[in-house]
């Protein structure tokens, strides 16, 4: 291993006791692949097992925490019981690895497609469309269902942990349903989950806080609950860096074992609320840094970029894309073989066999221009 590079290969301990191999993450990532029951596909399973052997931690694709909360098709849920073999089957494979296994689970609010969800019945905080969205305009969830959904998100933590995963990450970024709440385009509400910053903030933190009561109540071993965010929105009125930093804030005073800032690029600077001199990762860093681990992500393709994006202080470096087109990242940084690593994805059917691609995920990239998968 080049000395250079010994920083990524240095073993990562959670305050809780879970310690990585390395401090590489495989990022979140929609791979519509899953079967049409809501259990893990066997390709699904080859996919996840091929990229488990170098990353010190994997954060599965998103898991619906309820039926109508269901956000891609092809997407494995963790909505019901039933589920739980298909997800102890995933959390297995990507351990097996020697990789940490940590499930991310969502509700995908006014972002669901209407097919994918029973009766079409699109929820969010507010009858808000998303631009993203469009042409569906969601209906406002009531008290009643706000309460039943954060209860759905203590569910499937403990489906989770009765399945063998060493933690979860609530998705709170890309515009789903927490997001929802917590931003000021979306969330209209005149009600105790609305109106100002503190009640935006409060079906997050409330999610937050009935998850930890979970993994309290029904593990003694050490359990990961991570967060991930998006620290801006374009929209107007939409989330600032200044609204960011007071989440941030309340988030690691509940004790959260980390916060994943998904951006598009890690050295995106911000729109409003912070100045330009550092990039939002960094000003977030700067911010809670020092009390909880943040992972960053976004276009870090090389080793060199991501040891550069490591010595900004961050604990964690997560990649995407580059997981999906080069399994072997990890290891061939690690042998000294970075020359090698593949940074662009062949759509000869021979790569798709390679690489360990599923059918659907594979056609997806191949015959969609621009698409790739979510989450880097």
């Amino acid at each position: 291993m080049k000395t250079e590079f010994q920083p990524l290969f240095e073993p990562y301990e959670f305050k809780k006791g879970i310690r990585l191999k390395n401090r590489i993450v495989m990022a979140p990532m929609t791979t519509i692949s899953g079967n049409e029951d809501g259990t893990v596909s066997d390709s699904e399973l080859a996919y996840y097992e091929r990229r488990s052997g170098g990353v010190g931690m994997i954060i599965t694709a998103c898991t619906y925490v309820t039926r109508n909360g269901k956000g891609f098709p092809g997407e494995f849920g963790g909505d019901i019981d039933e589920l739980i073999p298909s997800m102890s089957k995933l959390a297995a494979a990507i351990k097996e690895k020697g990789a940490k296994a940590v499930l991310q689970i969502f509700h995908g609010g006014r972002l669901c497609p209407p097919a994918l969800v029973p009766g079409g019945d699109i929820v969010s905080a507010s009858a808000v469309a998303s631009e993203q969205n469009g042409g569906v305009v969601p209906r406002a969830l009531t008290e009643a269902e706000v309460e039943a959904i954060i209860r759905d998100f203590g569910e499937t933590t403990r489906r989770a942990i009765e399945a063998g995963y060493d933690g979860i990450e609530l998705h709170g970024a890309n515009g789903y349903l927490l997001q929802q709440f917590f931003s000021p385009h979306s969330n209209r509400r005149e009600d105790e989950w609305g109106g100002s910053l503190e009640k935006r903030m409060k079906f997050p933190l409330a999610v937050l806080d009935e998850v930890k009561r979970v993994a309290a109540e029904h593990t003694a071993n050490p359990f990961l609950i991570g967060y991930r965010l998006s620290p801006e929105e374009a929209e107007t009125p939409g989330i600032t860096m200044e609204e960011t930093f007071r989440l941030v804030d309340a988030l690691t005073d509940r004790g959260l074992d980390y916060i994943h800032v998904s951006t598009n690029e890690f050295w995106s600077k911000p729109r409003r609320g912070a100045d330009e001199s550092k990039s939002r990762i960094e000003w977030i860093q700067e911010r809670v840094g020092g009390r909880v681990p943040v992972i960053g992500v976004g276009s870090i393709h090389t080793p060199n970029e991501a040891l550069e994006a490591l010595n900004t202080g961050i604990a964690l470096v997560a990649l995407g894309r580059e997981i999906v087109i080069e399994p072997d990242w990890v290891e061939k940084t690690a042998e000294g073989s970075e020359d090698q690593i593949k940074t662009t994805l062949s759509k000869n059917p021979i790569g798709k066999e390679e690489l360990t691609i599923p059918d659907p995920m594979w056609n997806m990239i191949v015959n969609t221009p621009g698409w790739f998968p979510i989450g880097d």
